[in-house]
């Protein structure tokens, strides 16, 4: 035996040898191990539903629980006769969470094929914004559409329900209604003059959804939608359309620019219709140009021309000096020489009463009125048939014109401000003139709203009225300037204006505006009509040949449509007090030709 190996004892009779912990002990470590695991699951159960309860609230409902938007219908506009002019359609729009959307990336280009786009350009624009939860994918998509959209399932892709505006009457109402952006929202026109009225206010809603986004259960409503307000306008689509058709006929015929018609009620200021060429289709905006969507009638000013000729008669008739055939007024000659200036007339027409005036709107004539009254008299009497400020119509854009201040006004200034130079308006607000005339001197605000309050003001006296109606009845009778507007059974009272457009430097001699403003019936007005041709550029360019017959056609089918008895069945014309004589003194009734006023020079300040 090695002395260095270690002596091993046997244990003594009746002993155990010990191996480890009692089952005791260790039965004691798994209670202990598990008393303190279950402490731990209460406490943290305490902390999750006690103490941190709001915080994991917040979390999970931020995950699951949304609040909505409920939208609301934008209000309808109706024409006079409660024909809808614009309604709001329901669509639907497709949104994406796009960090979803690109876990599911292999379903990308299926998705991009029920969209109607390129499937590597969606997952760029997808993969460019993954740090949102919201971007939209398309807007405003059929319903049917879009729900083929949401039936393929494809994780992080929702819908959302829109309205989108439709316009009936497509390009016939187009500048007078306007269009609203892709959000429903008025952008020009009536719909932008009176989006606060249009729009409503969108609801609100919490909702549940599920880990695909749909909405599972709607819990409650935080806020009740308050759909658009209804307008109905004063416009008759009837006669819009009626004078959309006869202006781009003209248009087309003389090969003009641009052209606007606006006819207004004359007992109340309402606009029955008014439109322009060129239009567009607010169906389709992003179609047309800024150009195409201005609203002429509203925003253009023109050089009137001798449509200003019954305003100066208005002024002279008021200072006492004039009355309807008196005093002789000298234009022989065709021309007057004054301060450097040759203002002059198309014919040699003698010697001619005030009404005379009128009837071959001889400038030489108006300008030699012009000069015979007090400056601020004139002033004063264009001020207030609304030349030089706005019609406060509402509409948006709408220009002022101009009007220069009276007492600035230099001699040959006001000799041309007399047959309607130097002063610019809008075709709305001269036919806002010639219904004042026509109600008897009384002034309507325009308005664009059926039944709007609209106070009227007294501007002249409804003798002087009466008397200016009289004169106005002769441009439409024998050898006038504008045989071509008469309407058969109806008497007529109205004006031609044929007038050099400004340009650089002075007038361009080669670019006219024609025009004609006329009352209906003349006996017991009702409707008044505006038509400005702008540079037509085939056979004529005189106001009563161009613009004449539209507000012929136009006004006689309006008439009708309003079941305006005629006054004058049977004749042309109705004599004023000068019948038969045109106006001039002492002479023979000339031909019953199509003449018109001469435009000024080119020397013109």
């Amino acid at each position: 035996m090695n002395r260095r190996d270690p002596i091993k004892l046997a244990p003594r009779h009746g002993q155990r040898r010990s191996v480890g912990p009692s089952p005791r002990r260790r039965m004691v470590v798994v209670v202990v191990l598990l008393a303190l695991a279950a402490t731990g699951l209460v406490a943290r159960a305490f902390d999750l539903q006690v103490v941190r309860k709001q915080f994991y609230q917040s979390q999970g409902d931020a995950r699951f629980l949304r609040e909505m938007t409920i939208p609301v219908s934008r209000g309808t506009i109706f024409d006079r006769n409660g024909e809808p002019l614009a309604v709001s359609t329901p669509v639907m729009s497709i949104w994406a969470n796009p960090s979803e959307v690109l876990d599911s990336d292999e379903r990308i280009p299926q998705l991009a094929q029920a969209l109607g786009v390129n499937a590597s350009e969606l997952k760029s624009r997808l993969a460019q914004r993954s740090d949102r939860e919201f971007v939209y994918l398309r807007r405003q998509m059929s319903p049917e559409a879009a729900q083929a959209v949401l039936d393929l399932n494809i994780p992080g892709i929702n819908g959302q329900r829109e309205f989108k505006r439709y316009y009936p009457s497509g390009e016939v109402t187009s500048h007078v209604l306007g269009f609203t952006n892709i959000d429903d929202h008025g952008q020009e026109g009536l719909e932008l003059a009176y989006d606060d009225w249009l729009s409503g206010k969108p609801g609100a809603k919490r909702v549940i959804r599920d880990g695909m986004g749909h909405v599972v259960e709607d819990l409650e409503q935080i806020r009740a939608p308050k759909p658009g307000q209804n307008l109905t306008l004063s416009i008759d689509r009837r006669i819009q359309f009626l004078a959309y058709s006869e202006l781009k006929n003209a248009v087309e015929k003389f090969q003009a620019d641009s052209g606007s018609m606006v006819i207004l009620d004359v007992k109340t200021g309402e606009v029955l219709a008014m439109v322009n060429l060129p239009t567009y289709n607010p169906n389709d905006v992003n179609a047309s140009t800024p150009s195409e969507r201005r609203n002429r009638a509203m925003t253009d000013v023109i050089e009137p021309g001798s449509t200003i000729k019954p305003v100066l008669m208005a002024a002279a008739l008021s200072s006492g000096q004039y009355t309807p055939t008196s005093p002789l007024i000298n234009t022989t000659g065709g021309h007057w020489f004054f301060q450097g200036h040759d203002i002059h007339d198309t014919h040699d027409w003698g010697v001619l009463t005030p009404t005379g005036v009128i009837t071959k709107s001889s400038n030489v004539g108006a300008a030699h009125i012009a000069m015979s009254l007090d400056t601020n008299l004139m002033y004063d009497t264009y001020r207030a048939f609304g030349l030089g400020s706005s019609t406060d119509s509402g509409f948006p854009g709408e220009a002022s014109g101009y009007l220069k201040i009276g007492h600035d006004w230099r001699p040959l200034e006001k000799a041309i401000m007399g047959y309607g130079y130097g002063v610019n308006v809008t075709p709305l607000q001269l036919a806002n003139a010639y219904a004042t005339i026509a109600d008897g001197g009384v002034m309507h605000d325009p308005s664009f709203i059926k039944g709007d309050d609209n106070p009227a003001k007294q501007i002249i006296s409804p003798a002087i009225a009466a008397e200016l109606i009289q004169m106005m009845e002769t441009v439409t009778g024998p050898g006038s300037t504008a045989p071509e507007a008469r309407i058969a059974n109806y008497s007529v009272a109205g004006k031609t204006g044929t007038a050099h457009k400004a340009s650089a430097g002075g007038y361009d001699k080669n670019n006219y505006i024609a025009a004609f403003a006329g009352i209906v019936p003349a006996s017991d007005p009702r409707l008044v009509g505006v038509v400005i041709i702008n540079n037509p550029t085939k056979g004529s360019y005189y106001g009563g040949v161009v613009s004449g017959p539209v507000f012929s056609k136009v006004m006689s089918g309006a008439l009708r449509l309003l079941d305006v008895p005629p006054d004058n069945i049977g004749r042309w014309y109705v004599g004023g007090p000068l019948q038969g004589s045109g106006g001039l003194a002492g002479s023979k009734p000339p031909v019953d030709k199509p003449i018109d006023d001469a435009p000024i020079d080119d020397g013109a300040p």
